[in-house]
Protein backbone atom coordinates (compact mmCIF):
# COMPACT_ATOMS: atom_id res chain seq x y z
CA UNK A 1 0.00 0.00 0.00
CA UNK A 2 1.64 3.34 -1.14
CA UNK A 3 2.22 6.17 1.13
CA UNK A 4 -0.98 8.54 0.73
CA UNK A 5 -0.24 12.23 -0.89
CA UNK A 6 0.56 15.10 1.22
CA UNK A 7 -1.11 18.50 1.40
CA UNK A 8 1.06 20.94 0.42
CA UNK A 9 0.44 23.69 2.84
CA UNK A 10 1.53 25.72 5.53
CA UNK A 11 2.68 22.77 9.26
CA UNK A 12 0.93 24.45 11.87
CA UNK A 13 3.51 22.85 14.67
CA UNK A 14 6.54 24.45 14.57
CA UNK A 15 8.29 21.59 16.00
CA UNK A 16 6.94 19.58 13.24
CA UNK A 17 7.72 22.44 10.44
CA UNK A 18 11.73 22.86 11.86
CA UNK A 19 11.39 18.77 11.40
CA UNK A 20 10.42 18.49 7.76
CA UNK A 21 12.53 21.67 6.96
CA UNK A 22 15.86 19.98 8.05
CA UNK A 23 14.54 16.89 6.46
CA UNK A 24 14.18 17.93 3.13
CA UNK A 25 16.63 20.76 3.19
CA UNK A 26 19.42 17.76 3.32
CA UNK A 27 17.61 16.88 0.40
CA UNK A 28 17.56 19.12 -1.80
CA UNK A 29 21.37 19.82 -0.74
CA UNK A 30 21.95 16.21 -1.34
CA UNK A 31 20.52 16.74 -5.24
CA UNK A 32 22.18 19.63 -5.63
CA UNK A 33 25.60 17.73 -5.43
CA UNK A 34 24.12 14.94 -7.63
CA UNK A 35 23.50 17.24 -10.56
CA UNK A 36 27.00 19.01 -9.74
CA UNK A 37 28.75 15.68 -10.47
CA UNK A 38 26.51 14.20 -12.78
CA UNK A 39 26.17 16.90 -15.11
CA UNK A 40 29.15 19.39 -14.18
CA UNK A 41 26.73 21.68 -12.86
CA UNK A 42 27.75 24.90 -11.09
CA UNK A 43 24.67 25.13 -8.38
CA UNK A 44 23.97 27.80 -5.60
CA UNK A 45 21.71 27.25 -3.02
CA UNK A 46 20.58 30.07 -0.10
CA UNK A 47 18.16 29.28 2.22
CA UNK A 48 16.50 30.61 5.20
CA UNK A 49 14.12 29.22 8.04
CA UNK A 50 11.54 30.89 9.62
CA UNK A 51 14.25 31.17 12.16
CA UNK A 52 16.30 33.13 10.20
CA UNK A 53 19.22 30.58 10.47
CA UNK A 54 20.79 30.82 6.75
CA UNK A 55 22.07 27.34 5.04
CA UNK A 56 24.48 27.67 1.89
CA UNK A 57 25.26 25.17 -0.61
CA UNK A 58 27.44 26.27 -3.29
CA UNK A 59 29.49 23.85 -5.72
CA UNK A 60 33.39 22.71 -5.11
CA UNK A 61 34.06 24.32 -8.28
CA UNK A 62 32.39 28.34 -7.68
CA UNK A 63 31.32 30.59 -5.22
CA UNK A 64 28.08 32.20 -4.48
CA UNK A 65 29.61 35.62 -5.57
CA UNK A 66 31.13 34.02 -8.83
CA UNK A 67 27.37 33.10 -9.38
CA UNK A 68 25.72 35.75 -8.34
CA UNK A 69 28.20 37.58 -10.93
CA UNK A 70 27.65 35.07 -13.75
CA UNK A 71 23.59 35.92 -13.17
CA UNK A 72 24.30 39.54 -13.59
CA UNK A 73 25.88 39.14 -16.60
CA UNK A 74 23.54 36.32 -18.60
CA UNK A 75 20.43 38.32 -16.73
CA UNK A 76 21.28 42.50 -17.21
CA UNK A 77 19.57 42.84 -14.01
CA UNK A 78 22.43 44.71 -11.63
CA UNK A 79 21.55 42.87 -7.77
CA UNK A 80 24.25 45.59 -6.32
CA UNK A 81 22.98 48.66 -7.31
CA UNK A 82 19.66 49.01 -5.02
CA UNK A 83 21.58 48.35 -2.07
CA UNK A 84 24.41 50.65 -3.04
CA UNK A 85 21.81 53.28 -3.36
CA UNK A 86 20.54 52.18 0.33
CA UNK A 87 24.00 52.36 1.24
CA UNK A 88 24.71 55.68 0.02
CA UNK A 89 21.76 57.62 1.36
CA UNK A 90 22.44 55.93 5.14
CA UNK A 91 25.91 57.54 4.46
CA UNK A 92 24.39 60.58 3.93
CA UNK A 93 22.02 60.84 6.75
CA UNK A 94 25.19 59.62 9.13
CA UNK A 95 27.16 62.33 8.18
CA UNK A 96 24.09 65.41 8.45
CA UNK A 97 24.16 64.02 12.23
CA UNK A 98 27.56 64.18 12.35
CA UNK A 99 27.73 67.49 10.94
CA UNK A 100 24.62 68.53 13.57
CA UNK A 101 26.54 67.21 16.64
CA UNK A 102 29.36 69.13 15.92
CA UNK A 103 27.97 72.59 15.15
CA UNK A 104 26.14 71.82 18.54
CA UNK A 105 29.08 70.99 20.58
CA UNK A 106 31.42 74.46 18.63
CA UNK A 107 28.16 76.30 19.77
CA UNK A 108 28.01 75.26 23.43
CA UNK A 109 32.21 75.91 23.63
CA UNK A 110 30.52 79.67 22.36
CA UNK A 111 31.88 79.19 18.88
CA UNK A 112 29.71 79.55 16.06
CA UNK A 113 26.76 81.82 16.91
CA UNK A 114 26.77 84.33 14.82
CA UNK A 115 23.70 82.31 12.43
CA UNK A 116 21.42 81.79 15.19
CA UNK A 117 18.33 83.61 15.80
CA UNK A 118 17.32 85.24 19.17
CA UNK A 119 14.89 82.36 19.87
CA UNK A 120 17.60 79.85 19.27
CA UNK A 121 20.22 81.90 21.54
CA UNK A 122 17.64 81.38 24.09
CA UNK A 123 16.91 77.64 23.39
CA UNK A 124 21.06 77.15 23.73
CA UNK A 125 21.03 78.96 26.82
CA UNK A 126 18.42 77.17 28.54
CA UNK A 127 20.16 73.98 27.26
CA UNK A 128 23.66 74.79 28.74
CA UNK A 129 21.83 75.68 32.40
CA UNK A 130 20.44 72.39 32.06
CA UNK A 131 23.67 70.53 31.82
CA UNK A 132 25.38 72.07 34.30
CA UNK A 133 22.19 71.89 36.78
CA UNK A 134 23.33 68.27 36.23
CA UNK A 135 26.71 68.72 36.41
CA UNK A 136 26.29 70.23 40.26
CA UNK A 137 24.20 67.49 41.06
CA UNK A 138 26.31 64.73 39.93
CA UNK A 139 29.53 66.87 41.63
CA UNK A 140 27.90 67.17 45.29
CA UNK A 141 26.20 64.00 44.96
CA UNK A 142 30.02 62.91 44.72
CA UNK A 143 31.51 65.23 47.82
CA UNK A 144 28.56 63.98 49.53
CA UNK A 145 29.75 59.98 49.31
CA UNK A 146 33.06 60.45 49.73
CA UNK A 147 32.30 62.45 53.28
CA UNK A 148 29.92 59.67 54.38
CA UNK A 149 33.24 57.21 53.51
CA UNK A 150 35.46 59.19 55.37
CA UNK A 151 32.89 59.77 58.22
CA UNK A 152 32.35 55.93 58.15
CA UNK A 153 36.20 55.25 58.34
CA UNK A 154 36.85 57.94 61.56
CA UNK A 155 33.99 55.91 63.68
CA UNK A 156 36.12 52.64 62.49
CA UNK A 157 39.23 54.57 63.70
CA UNK A 158 37.72 55.87 66.86
CA UNK A 159 35.78 52.35 68.10
CA UNK A 160 38.89 50.74 67.54
CA UNK A 161 41.20 53.21 69.37
CA UNK A 162 38.14 53.00 72.29
CA UNK A 163 38.72 48.85 72.18
CA UNK A 164 42.34 49.44 72.30
CA UNK A 165 42.23 51.87 75.20
CA UNK A 166 39.33 49.26 77.01
CA UNK A 167 41.65 46.68 76.79
CA UNK A 168 44.27 48.44 78.39
CA UNK A 169 42.86 49.62 80.80
CA UNK A 170 41.43 46.13 82.02
CA UNK A 171 44.98 44.90 82.02
CA UNK A 172 46.69 47.50 84.20
CA UNK A 173 44.26 46.56 86.82
CA UNK A 174 45.44 42.58 86.53
CA UNK A 175 47.81 42.32 89.24
CA UNK A 176 51.55 41.26 88.51
CA UNK A 177 52.74 38.87 90.40
CA UNK A 178 56.71 38.07 90.85
CA UNK A 179 58.24 34.35 92.76
CA UNK A 180 61.75 35.52 94.12
CA UNK A 181 63.47 32.05 95.25
CA UNK A 182 66.54 32.02 97.79
CA UNK A 183 69.15 32.57 95.06
CA UNK A 184 67.29 35.61 93.07
CA UNK A 185 67.56 39.36 93.51
CA UNK A 186 64.95 39.76 96.31
CA UNK A 187 66.07 42.97 97.28
CA UNK A 188 65.38 44.36 93.33
CA UNK A 189 61.91 42.74 93.43
CA UNK A 190 60.86 44.22 96.38
CA UNK A 191 61.52 47.24 94.87
CA UNK A 192 59.72 47.05 92.05
CA UNK A 193 56.85 45.51 94.01
CA UNK A 194 56.86 49.08 95.94
CA UNK A 195 56.85 51.01 92.69
CA UNK A 196 55.67 49.27 90.43
CA UNK A 197 51.62 49.20 89.53
CA UNK A 198 49.71 46.54 91.16
CA UNK A 199 52.99 44.72 91.01
CA UNK A 200 53.40 41.77 94.03
CA UNK A 201 56.34 39.91 94.99
CA UNK A 202 56.70 36.54 97.15
CA UNK A 203 60.00 34.98 98.86
CA UNK A 204 59.75 31.18 99.07
CA UNK A 205 61.10 30.53 102.44
CA UNK A 206 62.02 26.43 103.38
CA UNK A 207 59.70 25.03 106.19
CA UNK A 208 62.83 22.90 107.23
CA UNK A 209 66.22 24.72 107.13
CA UNK A 210 67.78 21.50 106.75
CA UNK A 211 66.59 20.47 103.77
CA UNK A 212 67.21 24.24 102.41
CA UNK A 213 70.69 22.30 101.25
CA UNK A 214 70.36 19.79 98.62
CA UNK A 215 67.13 18.68 99.57
CA UNK A 216 64.59 18.27 96.86
CA UNK A 217 61.33 17.46 98.87
CA UNK A 218 61.40 20.31 100.84
CA UNK A 219 58.11 22.45 101.88
CA UNK A 220 58.53 25.99 100.93
CA UNK A 221 56.38 28.97 102.69
CA UNK A 222 54.80 32.02 100.19
CA UNK A 223 55.26 34.96 101.46
CA UNK A 224 54.37 38.03 100.68
CA UNK A 225 57.19 40.80 100.28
Amino acid sequence: MGRGKIEIKRIENSTNRQVTYSKRRGGIFKKAAELTVLCDAEVSLIMFSSTGKLSEYVSHTATTKKIFDRYQQVSGINLWNSHYERMQEHLSKQKEVNNNLRREIRQRMGEDLDDLSVDELRGLEQNMENSLKVVRERKYHVISTQTDTCKKKIRNLQDTNASLLRQLEERDEIPHFGFVDNGGDYESALGLANNGSHLFAFRLQPNQPNLQDGGIYGSYDLRLA
